[in-house]
């Protein structure tokens, strides 16, 4: 269930460790990253750059983003090697209503 705002901690602050999974971050892109796993050489540069933790990674391997928690900034794409490019930014296209 989601808290409402009487719940929700002043300026969002984050009280306890390991909370931040809590605050669904991803509505405030307007770029989000795209990824071609046949370029990609899981050198993990992405997974080690990004801020937000929202590159998923299994057994050893990218998978994908978590897009409820990525920001958009672009780091992902920009640490990816030149010569790989696995990730772009394209920009998020909003559900029309």
């Amino acid at each position: 269930m989601k808290k409402g705002w009487k719940e929700t901690p002043i300026r969002g602050i984050i009280l306890e460790a390991g909370s931040a999974h809590e605050y669904s971050t991803g509505g405030w892109r307007k770029l989000k990253p795209v990824f071609d796993r046949t370029k990609c050489i899981d050198c993990m540069f992405c997974w080690v750059f990004c801020p937000d933790s929202a590159v998923i990674v299994e057994k050893g391997k990218m998978i994908g983003f978590d897009l409820e928690h990525c920001k958009g900034c672009g780091i992902c794409a920009m640490e990816c090697p030149d010569k790989v490019k696995a990730i772009t930014m394209v920009e998020e296209e909003k559900e029309k209503k």
